[in-house]
């Protein structure tokens, strides 16, 4: 067995099952898909595979069957969101988030988000799209934002990647649109987690750091301010304040 990342934080029982997993992030608050060089939290593989460098077998397709399961029964959050890498956020810390980065829209707030240069007007078309269809796998969703090409897939996957780094779109499931592997499943997030979308409507900006700065040093108590900055993408000052 090869030795624990120093990013990885113990945790007494190997994740063996979807409520192990669900505990874990729970534990964690946040957490990587897979360990991610430079993104300093830990991984569901490793608390499930107990291993690392990354292999592919029974545990990892496991873990990644998880990512789509566990949104669409809303029992956690899954995206890419640190680094634009796959992230699980428990929703006990999903309105904190959601409050930091200002994105507890409804799907009625594509047009307010493109107007304030927020997003761009492909990812406007794709929010617009989810709102007015619901819940969409890959294929049927570049269909229905007239992004079949291969240039159009390139502006999908960008425009997808804004969005769920503003926690706008989470996967939300999974389906077998072609003989290769099955496509993700998205939704907005104000209709996936309705609860958690109400309470972050109530919480500034400045708390939600607050929180999400003590959660970060709980998991790593000699953290330098600049690694959490880093993170979470805050300027010192703000750190500095967030666990003032």
């Amino acid at each position: 067995m090869s030795e624990r990342h120093s990013s990885e934080f113990s945790w007494p029982k190997r994740v063996k099952a979807a409520g192990d997993a669900v505990r874990f992030i729970d534990a964690a608050g946040f957490c990587m898909l897979f360990p991610v060089k430079n993104v300093p939290l830990p991984s569901l593989y490793y608390a499930a595979a107990r291993r690392l460098p990354i292999s592919w077998d029974k545990t990892t397709q496991m873990i990644w069957d998880w990512k789509d399961d566990l949104p669409r029964r809303r029992r956690a959050f899954y995206a890419k969101y640190f680094k634009a890498r796959g992230t699980f956020i428990s929703l006990k810390f999903l309105p904190q988030f959601l409050a930091m980065r200002e994105s507890a829209a409804g799907p009625g707030a594509a047009a307010d988000f493109y107007a304030a240069g927020r997003i761009t007007q492909d990812a406007r078309v794709i929010w617009e799209a989810l709102a007015c269809e619901g819940p969409l796998a890959t294929v049927e969703l570049r269909h229905a934002c007239s992004m079949e090409s291969a240039a159009g897939n390139a502006r999908f996957k960008r425009a997808m990647l804004e969005l769920q780094c503003l926690l706008i779109v989470t996967h939300f499931g999974a389906a077998q649109e072609t003989e290769a592997w099955a496509s993700n499943r998205f939704e907005l997030v104000s209709r996936a987690f309705p609860k958690q979308f109400k309470h972050a409507c109530g919480i500034t900006p400045k708390a939600a750091r607050a929180v999400l700065a003590r959660k970060y040093r709980s998991l790593y108590p000699d953290a330098p301010v600049m690694q959490m900055a880093r993170l979470f993408g805050w300027p010192k000052t703000e750190a500095q304040a967030a666990l003032g």
